[in-house]
C-alpha cells in the first residue's frame, strides 16, 4: 500500500483505468485488500456513471489510504502509553 501512497493523484487515476481494462480482478483484490467499502464505491459509480471511473474510484482509494494513516496514528500515539501500563504492572 505504501507505493500506492507515493504515486500522483493522475498516476493512481491511469493505473486503476489500465487495472479496468486489463486484470480487474485484480483492481477487485487490491480494493480488498485496502478495505475499501464496495457499498461506497457501487454508490459513487451510480450516482457519477458518465465520469471517469479511474478517477472515482481513486479518490476513494485516497480517501481510505488518508483514513487507514490517520487511525495509525492515532494508535500510535496509544501504544507508548499502554506499553508503559504494562511495564507498571
Amino acid at each position: 500500500m505504501l507505493a500506492l501512497e507515493k504515486l500522483t493523484t493522475p498516476d493512481l487515476e491511469s493505473m486503476i483505468n489500465e487495472l479496468i481494462k486489463t486484470d480487474f480482478s485484480k483492481l477487485v483484490q487490491l480494493l480488498y485488500r485496502i478495505d475499501v467499502s464496495e457499498a461506497k464505491l457501487k454508490n459513487i459509480l451510480q450516482a457519477h456513471p458518465n465520469e471517469d471511473a479511474g478517477k472515482l474510484i481513486a479518490e476513494v482509494v485516497l480517501e481510505r489510504l488518508a483514513a487507514t494513516k490517520k487511525a495509525r496514528e492515532s494508535f500510535g500515539n496509544v501504544l507508548p502509553k499502554i506499553e508503559d501500563d504494562a511495564e507498571r504492572l
